[in-house]
């Protein structure tokens, strides 16, 4: 049988060679190719076509991101602030190194001044800075010597390294730092006395003075909301000192609606004297809000060497003057140089006192000792 099949194809096939031309065959393959290829070519363009409706699809179906419009600093600070190594800008001005020797301040233009207009102390304000002091124990004789540690709470190792020197020092907290009432909770623990370090304008416009800084070309009313943000960021302080400050504290109408704000709320101000313009004494004079004023910067330079040799020119003025108030910063050189020197200062004839101590001698008053306000 299979025989018979296999004869029946051979005949067939010679049969197709003889009655049908070559070049129909040809032609014949030819159109099989021409099909063969054309089919072919029209599954490839289906599968690309279906291939770019599918990342239409997806594409679609992904959210185009568009950039987000830059964020602007924060009136408020974040409740954990960025540390002072990785501050971005520098947060302090070209500070003077000359020592200050006190004068009697000038009387500031009475223009100025409204004395027809009193400041009235609410009842529960009276004498704040005294109600806040540190208390002491009976100071042996000698001069008095307050250090008073400018920017704390920003770069929190080191502030809470300074906060470990012997006390009472003097820690001012910027007002923008992050967990405000934890760390002055832990200075105030360790024996120190706290003020504000509120951020005033500078007259170089290059450093960065902080959010809610007090500038002199606002209106009078945006200089006391600023200032209230400030003394409301955290409680149990002596007064304020200027952080920077060079154009505002030479600016009599701004000092005007610091001083009464301070006369109001019974507090105490350190002129840090970032600038030799400063009318910041006078106008606390006008309004008699106790007051005292930076002598020496410790550590404008930041080696140890250069802070030794300012602790031997605040010795010197100390024993002139009989008492002396430096402005230091958590510096790593100051925290060295100051854990060396107070360690032997009582030694060399110095007491250490917090500020108020020195702000109560020149208004003619003696130091809180233990159990005064008690």
């Amino acid at each position: 049988m299979p025989t018979n099949s296999n004869n029946l194809i051979m005949r067939l096939i010679e049969f197709a060679q003889k009655s049908i031309p070559v070049h129909v065959w040809i032609f014949s393959g030819i159109i099989i190719v021409a099909v063969i290829v054309g089919t072919t070519g029209a599954l490839t363009l289906k599968k690309s076509i279906n291939g770019h409706k599918k990342k239409e699809i997806v594409a679609r179906s992904v959210p185009i991101e568009t950039p987000k419009p830059e964020v602007s600093k924060p009136i408020l600070p974040e409740p954990d602030a960025v540390p002072a190594e990785n501050h971005s800008k520098a947060y302090e001005e070209a500070l003077p190194e000359q020592v200050f020797e006190p004068t009697a301040p000038v009387e500031p233009p009475p223009e100025i001044i409204k004395k027809s207009d009193p400041v009235v102390v609410a009842p529960e304000f009276a004498g704040t800075w005294r109600k806040n002091a540190v208390q002491l124990a009976e100071l042996p004789p000698g001069p008095r010597i307050a250090i008073v540690i400018d920017d704390a709470g920003i770069d929190r190792k080191r502030t809470a390294a300074a906060i470990n020197l012997p006390g009472p020092l003097t820690i001012a907290f910027l007002t923008y730092a992050g967990a405000l009432p934890k760390q002055v909770s832990a200075a105030r623990a360790a024996g120190h006395e706290i003020m504000v370090h509120m951020a005033m304008e500078p007259l170089n416009k290059s450093v960065d003075p902080g959010p809610n800084v007090l500038q002199s070309d606002i209106e009078a009313a945006d200089i006391l909301k600023r200032l209230t943000w400030g003394l409301e960021r955290f409680t149990g302080y002596v007064g304020i000192n200027n952080h920077m400050g060079s154009r505002f504290t030479a600016d009599p109408v701004g000092m005007n609606v610091v001083m009464r704000e301070l006369k109001r709320r019974g507090l105490l101000f350190v002129d840090s004297r970032t600038s030799g313009q400063t009318v910041g004494a006078s106008v606390a004079l006008a309004y008699d809000v106790p007051f005292t004023q930076r002598n020496i910067f410790l550590d404008n330079e930041p080696t140890v060497e250069a802070v030794n040799k300012q602790l031997r020119r605040m010795e010197i003025f100390a024993k002139r003057n009989g008492y002396a108030v430096a402005i230091a910063h958590p510096r790593d050189a100051t925290i060295m140089a100051l854990s060396q020197w107070l360690a032997v200062m009582a030694e060399k004839g110095f007491v250490q006192v917090p500020i108020s101590a020195i702000v109560a001698k020149e208004r003619g008053l003696s130091p809180l000792h233990l159990g005064q306000l008690k």
